[in-house]
């Protein structure tokens, strides 16, 4: 099936001199690159990689002289991979939670043209789910909901997963220059991946956990996440329902919204005046009120109903 495919497969390189040779040594046959990218790793991991190169003609090392982030890591591996003209591009993590056993599974969607990206799925298999740190496991819960309504790929059940797999034609889509750099690489992926219509597909995979540490600060991404994800769902909204194309879901949502904080606001500016006041509240204001909060919320309603079904699936 995959013999008329070039593979790779992009791992960025941070922090990684334990797991980086087992990573590596576990890719399979059928992957044609393997492409490290050092992002100014204190540990020297791109050295590593190069050493094993030596004995691996598949491996190929990038430095960076500045660190960038994991975004900025994948995203020079994805160009190192369109430069040497490849037809899959899978991205791994250097820290060997991502069995390179299901690098098939992972591929096969693309290969039989159901699919122009895919995604490991964790939340499968039970036993993986337990053995998922808890405090993991909630934040990944929470940031799924999160990144499901501002990607608008509701029919994904992890897309915070990093294991993932992209067609030449999709990748070549995307404006790389213009992704995230840092952790918010992978949302911002679905937000423009949605935006060029790109049918994603879920790849159950269970996660492995060991001893590696994770450098990411759970608080600074709680803070900075949801507020990047807004952007996002914005940005979203105005090139999909706006520029692009504009239907029932646009007018809802430019009706609902407007609809909704009048309703929210008016209300509660006029409870606080009349409260003050010792004046009891006229039907007729409380009406004011109530309704357009009741239409604008339906009409919201209605918008997410449009996006659900507007999920790329073809």
């Amino acid at each position: 099936m995959y013999d008329q495919l070039k593979i790779a497969v992009v791992i960025p390189t941070y922090k990684a001199e334990k797991h980086l040779k087992d990573v590596i040594s576990g890719i399979p046959d059928l992957v044609d690159c393997i492409i490290a990218v050092d992002d100014r790793c204190p540990q020297g991991s791109g050295k590593i990689a190069g050493e094993m190169a030596k004995n691996d003609p598949r491996i190929v090392t990038v430095f960076h002289e500045i660190n960038q982030g994991v975004g900025g890591a994948v995203i020079t591996g994805y160009k190192k991979a369109r430069e040497l003209a490849c037809d899959v591009v899978i991205k791994m993590d250097s820290d060997d939670q991502m069995d390179p056993a299901y690098i098939p599974n992972l591929i096969k969607p693309i290969a039989e043209g159901n699919a122009g990206y895919t995604k490991g799925n964790r939340f499968v298999d039970f036993k993986a789910l337990r053995a998922m740190p808890t405090i993991r496991l909630m934040g990944n819960s929470a940031l799924s909901f999160m990144v499901k309504m501002c990607s608008g790929y509701w029919n994904i059940m992890d897309p915070t997963n990093g294991y993932t797999a992209i067609s030449k034609t999709a990748l070549e889509k995307l404006n790389l220059d213009k992704l995230s750099k840092r952790y918010f690489f992978e949302s911002d992926m679905l937000i423009g991946l949605n935006i060029q219509n790109t049918v994603i597909r879920d790849v159950p995979i269970p996660a492995r956990y060991g001893d590696e540490k994770s450098s990411l600060s759970v608080r600074h991404t709680m803070m900075r996440f949801p507020i990047l994800l807004l952007k996002g769902l914005i940005k979203r909204f105005i090139l999909k329902y706006l520029i692009y194309d504009f239907n029932m879901g646009s007018v809802y949502t430019l009706v609902g919204f407007p609809m909704m904080f009048w309703g929210i606001f008016y209300g509660l500016f006029k409870w606080i005046e009349n409260t003050i006041n010792h004046v009891a509240t006229p039907t007729g204001t409380i009406m004011l009120s109530v309704l357009p909060l009741i239409l604008g919320t339906q009409f919201l309603i209605a918008a997410i109903n449009i996006d659900i079904n507007a999920t790329p699936k073809k």
